[in-house]
Order: structure tokens, then sequence, then C-alpha cells
């Protein structure tokens, strides 16, 4: 079973224009810690996000497009194609954007959530898990601030 690991905003938004207008750094640091030594699967359009748009160092990128080959990920065409390489990780996190988030939510287990409280602008959207009854929140987390950004890291659980 798959994991996930995303921040969103009051309303699940996600980010805009391929990016987030709102970053907290404990974010980050929890985004490295959970994902490290482990595989990610994310959309070629995230990965152009991250530094030097280049895969993320200490863990096995599987990038999820119909594009060319990306130098330090291995390529995957699919859903089926990116279950399959997926499944020879012990763990592997989806880790962006939307449209992989919602190819993939059937597969994923366990969705770590840093919950914003605020609501930029935003064009992409993780799925509502608020609304989905195959989540339950097992985790709801402790009420954080960083420079005035009220937020929780939540852990989200397929029934």
């Amino acid at each position: 079973m798959l994991e996930a690991i995303v921040a969103v905003y009051a309303d699940w938004g996600i980010g805009r224009n391929g990016t987030q207008p709102v970053v907290l750094r404990a974010d980050r640091r929890r985004f490295r810690e959970l994902t490290a030594g482990a595989a990610v699967l994310v959309g070629r359009r995230t990965l152009a996000d991250f530094p030097g748009g280049r895969p993320l160092p200490g863990r096995a990128n599987l990038v999820l497009t119909r594009g060319p080959e990306i130098a330090g990920a291995e390529t995957v065409r699919g859903v089926a194609e990116a279950l399959a390489a997926a499944a020879r990780y012990e763990r592997c996190f989806v880790i962006g954007g939307a449209s992989v988030y919602r190819a993939l939510l059937p597969w994923i287990g366990r969705v770590y959530v840093t919950r914003l409280d605020a609501c930029p602008p935003s064009d992409a959207y993780f799925p509502n898990l608020d609304e989905d009854r195959d989540f339950v929140c097992t985790d709801p987390g402790e009420d954080r601030e960083e420079n005035g950004v009220r937020y929780r890291f939540q852990v989200w659980e397929r029934r």
C-alpha cells in the first residue's frame, strides 16, 4: 500500500501555477524526515518545482510522465507501471502533484497531511479527505505556528 505526504490549505488547495504559495520550514523538515531512504512517486510538473528541477537525493525517485526520461529518476508511464515500480520498495510516498494524487488515491493507505490554517488562491487541490468516507483522521495533530501561520501535522488512514 502506498503512502502520501502533502501540505494542504484550509480548502484542500495545494498550490498555484505549479508551486506552493505558502511554505513552512517545519513542513519541509517533516517531509525530509518521513521520506528519507524511501521511494517517492512524483509527477513531472511537480518535479520541475524541486530545487534545480532535479530528483530528490537520498530517495528512489519514480516520475510519472509521458515525457522523456529524467536523469537520476525512473520514469513510469502510467498507474499500472507506477504501482509495479513502487512495489519494489518497502515504503513509497506519493508526493504530487494533484493529478498524481488523484490517480493513485485508491492505492494509498496512509496520508501525512500538513494542514495549514491559510487559504491562498490555489489551482490544484488534494482530494478532500474530510468528505472521503474511505479515510479517517487517526491523528489530528497539535496546533503549531510558524511565521504567523497556524498548522497541524495530521495522519489519515484508509478505513
